[in-house]
């Protein structure tokens, strides 16, 4: 996987890391969010990966969509397809097969927010903003920020978020169950790393079957989630590693998983 114009590229260790960088803010442009499509069809038939790593160049995360963009958007047809490229890119980010992390090095606002929020764990800078300030441009998210924070937040919180447009801090992110971690602004990439490695080391299978039924089960009534988690559980119990797990661990030692 090449960079692109707007893209970083990095793996190692089976890690991916991806920096998007359109200075000074990283803004999600439509030629930014068509390279990220095109990398996550790639990246979704790469076998070697087993953690993807989301950042931002300098300063900024990511603070939002290209408003010029959108300002120059005529009439509901142009402003639904708009919308639905960022929703497309960020439904395939949330369905790849493999942990996401959103490394959260700076301010995370609107459109940032929305593909921070489509990744499976958020760390964030200590010093960082986050929120939906849309609704102060006399407009409202549109990659799934109605969505996803209400299932994140719960419906009271997001509302709040989405109809103030204000911006709330990385502790009040934390609070309310918005990101995972907060870290001192330097660590946010190390700290990110370190999830990254032990994220890798467990077994393939078993952790894209976790982000599966997670994803899916909680579209679905209890029961239903119920029987496609023991149906996942079920195939799990034909692999390798499986029988490695239950092996590594009644013999004391770290397992040594195949990701078969």
């Amino acid at each position: 996987m090449a960079d692109d114009q707007y893209l970083g590229v990095s793996t190692q260790d089976r890690i991916c890391t991806l920096t998007i960088s359109n200075p000074p803010a990283n803004l999600l442009s439509r030629a930014v969010l068509t390279e990220l499509n095109g990398f996550l069809d790639g990246l979704a038939a790469d076998s070697e990966v087993k953690v993807l790593i989301l950042t931002g160049a300098g300063t900024f995360f990511i603070v939002g969509a290209d408003i010029k963009e959108i300002s120059e958007l005529k009439g509901q047809a142009e402003g639904n397809q708009a919308a639905s490229l960022g929703q497309t890119v960020f439904n395939k980010l949330e369905r790849l097969p493999i942990p996401t992390i959103a490394a959260i090095n700076g301010h995370c606002l609107g459109g940032g927010n929305e593909l921070a929020m489509s990744c499976a764990i958020r760390i964030v800078s200590d010093r960082a903003r986050i929120g939906q300030p849309e609704i102060n441009l006399g407009i409202m998210p549109g990659f799934g920020g109605t969505q996803r924070l209400a299932r994140l937040v719960g419906r009271s919180r997001a509302l709040e978020l989405n109809l103030t447009g204000d911006m709330i801090n990385a502790q009040t992110a934390l609070e309310i169950g918005l990101v995972n971690k907060v870290v001192p602004e330097a660590e946010v990439m190390k700290q990110a790393l370190g999830l990254a490695k032990k994220l890798a080391g467990k077994s393939g299978p078993a952790v894209s079957r976790i982000l599966q039924v997670t994803r899916e089960g909680l579209e679905m009534p209890l029961e239903e989630g119920l029987k496609l988690e023991g149906k996942l559980f079920g195939e799990l119990c034909e692999g390798q590693d499986m029988r490695e797990g239950l092996k590594a661990f009644l013999e004391k030692r770290q397992p040594k998983f195949q990701d078969r």
